[in-house]
């Protein structure tokens, strides 16, 4: 797994902090093992969209209260901490460089960066982190780049520091809910979708490390909208229907599958198009499951849907697989528990000295 992957590096002990589109979350845990974890703080309140999209003094302002708020909730008294980027703000790749050693890489990576990433290299923060041999070229070698403009990370940081925390690591969201959704000891590929509100994020991993990483545009809010719109019905009626009854086509008569149909045929479109393209790149890496995460996790019937339309069985991801729960707070945890992913593979980082 890649454990260095970081716009930061940082050590020692720290909490995970994940502001989402719909809610603040932060964890904190504790290691139990080589991969597995004790819960031993977690913190989770509701955001409105408005407040984290916008960008005036208020909204920040009010983030900034809701942010503590989830921490004085949780009991979290370290200052250290790693953050989410969201993957709207980052850019991922997969690269081949030819084999060197770990100095030569690193001064080859510095002056070709630019082909690269989307942005000038001036104007973006870069990180790198090695995979090893690649799948499909043994003379060459596989590596992950993850970049993001200076101008969003200086923001981020400057407006966390300002709440007197001490950001240690920033990490793209698909990269740290790999660490928590995959299981261990996977040795095939896998295409792992976490469904947000607002976009979905996709990678497809083979061993535990990403080979593709992208973003979906399409999250339960596309969902809620199409429902909207053909059903006649208002946003919070909408969002329960698709909840309630999912993808079933004999609940309702088969309605509110109807209703956004056409949006998932898109959004099913992209996954067939992700798989094939890693196809394309690794002949003879079949993907050999998908995992379910977010709201893929809870829309029923999402899960058959999409074995359906790509002809991989996909099941649903845990992203407390690896982590110990008291009773209690799993009790209290149930309807959220599926919105982790992120922020608990934040958590189950390991700081490099």
């Amino acid at each position: 797994m890649i454990t260095n992957m970081a716009l930061l590096k940082g050590v020692g002990n720290f909490f995970a902090l994940d502001i989402g589109t719909n809610a603040v979350r932060v964890v904190q845990l504790s290691a139990s093992g080589a991969d597995s974890w004790s819960l031993q703080h977690y913190g989770y309140v509701p955001v409105d969209e408005k407040t984290s999209a916008s960008d005036s003094p208020e909204s920040r302002r009010r983030l900034g209260e809701i942010i503590m708020t989830a921490i004085g909730q949780s009991g979290i008294k370290e200052k250290n901490v790693a953050i989410g980027l969201p993957s709207n703000k980052t850019f991922t790749t997969v690269i081949d460089v030819p084999m060197m050693g770990e100095a030569e890489l690193r001064s080859t990576i510095k002056y070709q960066v630019d082909q690269y990433i989307p942005m000038s290299v001036d104007e973006a923060k870069v990180d790198w982190a090695l995979l090893g041999q690649s799948l499909h070229d043994a003379k060459q070698q596989e590596v992950l780049l993850a970049s993001t403009a200076n101008a969003y990370a200086e923001e981020r940081l400057e407006f966390i520091e300002s709440l007197g925390l001490n950001v240690i690591a920033a990490e793209p969201d698909p990269i740290a809910m790999i660490r928590s959704l995959l299981p261990g000891g996977i040795k095939d590929a896998r295409l792992i979708i976490d469904v947000g509100e607002q976009s979905t994020d996709l990678a497809i991993t083979f061993g535990d490390t990403p080979r593709l990483v992208r973003t979906i545009p399409t999250g339960i809010r596309s969902l809620i909208k199409a429902a909207v719109q053909n059903l006649n019905v208002q946003d919070d009626q909408a969002r329960q229907f698709i909840l309630k009854f999912g993808l079933a086509p004999d609940r309702l008569e088969g309605q509110v599958y109807r209703a956004i149909e056409s949006t998932l045929d898109g959004f099913a479109a992209e996954l067939v198009k992700s798989i094939k393209f890693f196809q394309t790149r690794y002949p003879n890496t079949p993907v050999g499951g998908i995992l379910l995460s977010g709201f893929g996790a809870v829309v029923p019937q999402f899960g058959d849907y999409v074995t359906a339309k790509t002809g991989v069985p996909s099941s649903i991801a845990n992203p407390w697989q690896k982590v110990h729960v008291a009773t209690a707070d799993q009790q209290k945890l149930g309807g959220i528990a599926s919105e982790f992913a992120t922020v608990i593979g934040l958590a189950q980082r390991r700081n490099k000295s």
